[in-house]
C-alpha cells in the first residue's frame, strides 16, 4: 500500500508552489544579505568617497533605521493591497535603487541610497512571510516554507560577511550592490504564477500613525546606537525618551482607531507573544556573537578577511541543515519544549566562549551551535506567528516578527558589543610610555591595533597583547552573562508556550 508523499515532495513536484516558495525566498536571502554585506565595503567607500566618521556610521545604519521604522507599516499596507504586489513594488525599487548607488559619487548620495533601500526593504520582509499564508494552505507544507524562509533569514546574516570579503577581494565596492539583481530578477519574472492575497477592502490607512511608529523605533534604535560606541550622555537620553514618548502615543492611538495601523489584538495571543520576544532574542545573540566573533577572529587571532568568514561557513551550513531538520521534529514534540531546547543549545555557544580560551576552533564550534539553535527557533517560532493569527492579519502579524528582529539586531550590536567593549576598556592595561592623547586612541581593540602598528616594535608588541588579551577578557565575561540570560528566556518560554 503507497504512501501519500511528504509536504517536501509536494512543494517539488509542484510547479506553482515550488515557484512561490522560489519568489519568496530570493529577495528574503538578498535582504538579509545587505544587511552585513556592507561592513566588509567600508574601507574601500572610506577611500573612494572620502566618508567623515560620522557619515561611515550613516551609511550603516541609514538602511536599517528606516527599514526597522516602517516595517509595521508595510506589513499592514500588505494586508490591505496584497502581499504581491507590494511584494513586486519593493523588489523593483530595491533593484533600481541598488544600481544608482553604483554611480555614488559622495556619500550622502550612498547614505540617502541605503536609506531609500530601507524603504523598499521594509515593502520586502513582512510580505515575504505573509505570502507563505497564501501560497501553502496546508499545514505541514507551510511548516517547510516557513523553515526554508528562517534559513535564508540566518544564513543571509551569517553570509554576508563571506559574499561580501570574497567580492571585495576581486571587484570594487560598488559589487556589493549590483548583488541585487541577479536575486531580484528571477523573483519578478516568477510573480505572474503567484495568487494575489485576499485584501482587506475599504480600510484606511492612517498616516500618523505611520510618523509616530517611525518616530518610534528611530529614537530607540538611534539611541542604543549611541550608547554602545559613545556612552550615556545627553543625546542618549534625549532619544531614548523621545522614542519612549512616541512609542506610548503610538500605543494609545492605535487603541482608540477603528482601523489601527497595527492591531494591538495580536499580542493578546501568548503564542503571539512569546514567539516574537523568541525571535528579538535569538536573533539579537547571533548578531552580538557575529560582533565580537569577527573581532576575535582578524584582530586578535589575525586571520584575513576571508579565512576569518571561512571560519564560519560550517556553522552557515549546519543553519540550513538545522532549519530543515526542526521540521519534522516540531511536528511530534510540543513547542513549549521545542523552543526552549534550541534556546539551551545557544546558551551553550556562549557558554563556549566563556570557557574555554577563544581560539579558532572554539568560535567555529560555539557558532555552529549558536546558527543551527538559532536557524531552527526561526523555523519554528515564525509558523507559531502565522498560525496564531487569522490568514487576514498575517502581513500584519509577519510585520510585528520583522521588526522583532531588526530590535534583536540593534540590541544585539548595542548590548552584547556595548558590555564587550566596557569589559575591554575596564580591563585594558596599557604599557608605560604611551602619551594620553595617543592612549584615547587604545579605547576599541582596533584603535589599539592601529596605535600598536605606529610604536616602536616592542612597545606595540606590548600594547596589542595588552588589547588582545583585556578583549578576550571581555568576551569571555559577557558570553557567561549572555548565556545565562539565554537560559531564562529559554525558562519564560517554556511557561508561556505551554497552551500551544
Amino acid at each position: 500500500m503507497s504512501q501519500a508523499p511528504g509536504p517536501l515532495w509536494s512543494i517539488i513536484t509542484n510547479r506553482f508552489k515550488l515557484a512561490g516558495l522560489l519568489m519568496i525566498l530570493l529577495p528574503v536571502l538578498l535582504v538579509t544579505l545587505d544587511n552585513t554585506i556592507l561592513n566588509f565595503a567600508l574601507p574601500k567607500i572610506a577611500v573612494a568617497l572620502g566618508p567623515s566618521a560620522a557619515e561611515q556610521l550613516w551609511v550603516i545604519d541609514a538602511y536599517s533605521l528606516v527599514l526597522a521604522g516602517l516595517l509595521i507599516t508595510m506589513g499592514t499596507l500588505g494586508d490591505r493591497v496584497g502581499y504581491r504586489r507590494l511584494l513586486c513594488v519593493g523588489c523593483t525599487g530595491f533593484a533600481i535603487i541598488s544600481i544608482a548607488i553604483v554611480f555614488s559619487r559622495q556619500a550622502w548620495h550612498l547614505i540617502a541610497g541605503r536609506a531609500v533601500l530601507g524603504l523598499f526593504g521594509a515593502m520586502i520582509l513582512p510580505t515575504t512571510l505573509a505570502l507563505i499564508r497564501t501560497v501553502f494552505d496546508d499545514r505541514e507544507e507551510r511548516r517547510i516554507a516557513v523553515a526554508a524562509w528562517a534559513t535564508c533569514l540566518t544564513l543571509g546574516a551569517a553570509a554576508g560577511p563571506l559574499l561580501g570579503g570574497v567580492l571585495l577581494q576581486f571587484f570594487s565596492w560598488q559589487s556589493v550592490f549590483l548583488v541585487a539583481v541577479p536575486f531580484l530578477l528571477p523573483m519578478l519574472l516568477l510573480s505572474p504564477m503567484i495568487p494575489e492575497s485576499p485584501r482587506q477592502a475599504g480600510l484606511s490607512i492612517d498616516y500618523v500613525s505611520i510618523l509616530l511608529s517611525l518616530g518610534a523605533m528611530t529614537g530607540v534604535m538611534l539611541s542604543l546606537k549611541h550608547l554602545a560606541t559613545v556612552g550615556v550622555d545627553a543625546y542618549a537620553i534625549v532619544g531614548m525618551v523621545v522614542g519612549l514618548g512616541t512609542g506610548i502615543a503610538f500605543v494609545q492611538r492605535q487603541r482608540r482607531l477603528e482601523e489601527p495601523l497595527l492591531d494591538l489584538e495580536l499580542f493578546d495571543s501568548s503564542t503571539f507573544s512569546v514567539s516574537i520576544t523568541v525571535n528579538l532574542v535569538s536573533l539579537g545573540a547571533l548578531i552580538g556573537f557575529l560582533f565580537f566573533a569577527t573581532q576575535l577572529l582578524q584582530l586578535v587571532l589575525g586571520l584575513s578577511p576571508i579565512a576569518a568568514s571561512l571560519i564560519l561557513v560550517p556553522g552557515q551550513v549546519c543553519a540550513v541543515a538545522a532549519g530543515l531538520a526542526i521540521v519534522p521534529i516540531a511536528q511530534r514534540v510540543a513547542p513549549n519544549v521545542v523552543i526552549p531546547a534550541c534556546l539551551y543549545v545557544a546558551a551553550g555557544a556562549f557558554a563556549v566562549m566563556a570557557l574555554f580560551t577563544a581560539t579558532a576552533l572554539i568560535v567555529g564550534v560555539a557558532f555552529v551551535l549558536l546558527n543551527a539553535a538559532v536557524a531552527a527557533i526561526t523555523s519554528v517560532s515564525n509558523d507559531l506567528v502565522l498560525s496564531a493569527v487569522p490568514a487576514d492579519k498575517a502581513g500584519s502579524a509577519s510585520s510585528v516578527s520583522e521588526t522583532a528582529y531588526e530590535v534583536g539586531v540593534v540590541l544585539g550590536t548595542s548590548l552584547v558589543g556595548g558590555a564587550v567593549a566596557a569589559g575591554y576598556r575596564l580591563s585594558l592595561v596599557l604599557p608605560g610610555g604611551i602619551e594620553d592623547d595617543a592612549a584615547a586612541l587604545a579605547v576599541t581593540l582596533g584603535g589599539a591595533h592601529s596605535l600598536a602598528q605606529d610604536l616602536p616594535a616592542e612597545a606595540g608588541a606590548v600594547l596589542a597583547e595588552a588589547a588582545n588579551t583585556a578583549f578576550s577578557g571581555g568576551v569571555a565575561v559577557t558570553s557567561g552573562l549572555v548565556a545565562g540570560l539565554i537560559v531564562l528566556f529559554a525558562l519564560y518560554a517554556r511557561w508561556g508556550l505551554r497552551r500551544a
